[in-house]
């Protein structure tokens, strides 16, 4: 009986100091997709990128910088600068305008030409800045991913 107490009261205890200090949220990597791509009358790009926040904290986002790659040729640079605050296990958009190459301009208008069947591939990678909700100053979270543009049905110079 008496070591059953013993157990009980080490148990006890140890719950007690674990109760102490508040729970550490674990910390993921975001996520960067392109949600759309626009092509404005000038030939600019307006991209609109989705960053997923794969976190169990929220986070202050504030800046990123990249590259996105269409197909297989050269990058062009990504930079901006901004304010969200993207809770846990959810994402937000932010948009930038973009100069692209004019190769890689032919390449989405010779998709565009397919209509709904035309797809094409494209990488984004770089680093997004944020602050984790119980941190205290920003950290730089590397993203790298691959996925396809398709035109959008019935929406001119719409990419998604």
């Amino acid at each position: 009986m008496r070591r059953l107490l013993q157990c009980l009261l080490l148990v006890l205890l140890g719950g007690a100091i674990l109760g102490c200090g508040p729970p550490r949220k674990s910390v993921f990597p975001p996520q960067v997709s392109i949600q759309q791509l626009m092509v404005q009358p000038d030939g600019q790009w307006q991209l609109t990128l989705r960053i997923q926040n794969n976190s169990y904290a929220g986070m202050d986002f504030t800046a990123l910088s990249g590259q996105l790659r269409i197909g297989k040729e050269i990058p062009v640079r990504l930079h901006a600068t901004f304010k969200r605050s993207i809770p846990e296990l959810a994402g937000d958009v932010i948009s930038l305008v973009v100069l692209p190459t004019a190769n890689m301009s032919q390449a989405l208008q010779a998709i565009a030409a397919k209509g709904s069947a035309g797809a094409l591939e494209y990488q984004i990678s770089g680093s997004v800045t944020a602050t984790p909700e119980q941190a205290k100053k920003p950290q730089d979270f590397p993203f790298h991913g691959t996925d396809w543009l398709s035109p959008v049905p019935g929406i001119a110079n719409t990419y998604r």
